[in-house]
């Protein structure tokens, strides 16, 4: 099964299906590249208001160096952070090359992640030509430069396509129990915990897998109520619950869209 994500929804998170997705950082690359475009266009504006001044200089003798101080800090470090977050982690170069800045867990930036990389970059690109951010950034597994391990960011492609294992098989005979259950929200070691012992319990010795389905079943009797009808084997009952789990969250995920649609104009 393979699912698409948009990076800037999807990090290291664990899905409804209770799969962790490890979304994988841009290619350096394709990052340089987009940067140097985005260098670029600053430049053209930094040239654009220097051309300006010169116009009006005459009059401004006396504050020529401040002028020349806030355009210069508007165009390496206002103006990238302004976009930033008006895009929510993204730059012309990065829009160009379908490039997003998220935070480590995977979510939205905010102003502070990206102030705190923009007020980096004025040191790790603006002045010393980039050469530290390529340096962190190729010893990092996750292609961080200076300013994303500051500000716990990382850039991702905007769509990654990651191929999923099909979810364990829900008991049908307990599906009438399971969808009049009220399951709380399992935390998420937890829930992948019961889909990787689902996965490979085929591989246990029997007495393995019953006391780990025991364990397992112990863990989550707090979050499900009221409990699986009597005689239900442990290993089933996960199977239930966690299926239930995964159709619960794909029926929100249909009503918000379609909120979302209704919202826009648009009919679903």
């Amino acid at each position: 099964m393979e699912q698409g994500l948009r990076g800037a929804e999807a990090g290291s998170l664990v899905s409804g299906d209770a799969v962790r997705l490890d979304i994988p950082p841009a290619g350096l690359p394709g990052r340089v590249v987009a940067r140097l475009l985005d260098q670029v266009i600053y430049l053209a504006i930094l040239l654009a208001l220097l051309f300006g001044l010169g116009r009006i200089v005459g009059g401004l003798d006396a504050n020529a160096a401040t002028v020349l101080l806030l355009m210069y800090a508007s165009v390496v470090l206002f103006i990238p952070v302004g976009i930033e977050v008006a895009t929510h982690g993204r730059s012309i170069g990065k829009i160009l090359f379908k490039l997003r800045v998220v935070r480590d867990d995977g979510g939205p930036i905010t102003f502070r992640h990206s102030l705190v990389r923009g007020l980096v970059a004025l040191i790790e690109i603006f002045s010393f030509s980039g050469l530290p951010a390529l340096i962190a950034a190729a010893l990092s597994t996750r292609g961080k430069r200076l300013g994303d391990m500051a500000a716990g960011t990382y850039v991702v492609r905007e769509e990654t396509s990651i191929k999923l294992t099909p979810p364990p098989l829900e008991p049908i005979a307990l599906q009438p129990w399971a969808s009049n259950t009220d399951i709380r929200p399992l935390p998420d070691g937890l829930a992948l915990a019961i889909r990787q012992f689902l996965l490979r319990a085929h591989t246990l010795l029997p007495a393995a897998r019953a006391s780990t389905a025991a364990a397992l079943i112990a863990q989550v009797q707090p979050y499900v109520a009221p409990p699986p009808p009597p005689g239900t084997a442990d290993e089933a009952a996960l199977a239930a619950i966690l299926a239930e789990r995964r159709r619960r969250d794909s029926a929100r995920l249909a009503r918000e869209d379609a909120v979302r649609a209704q919202l826009s104009g648009n009919r679903v």
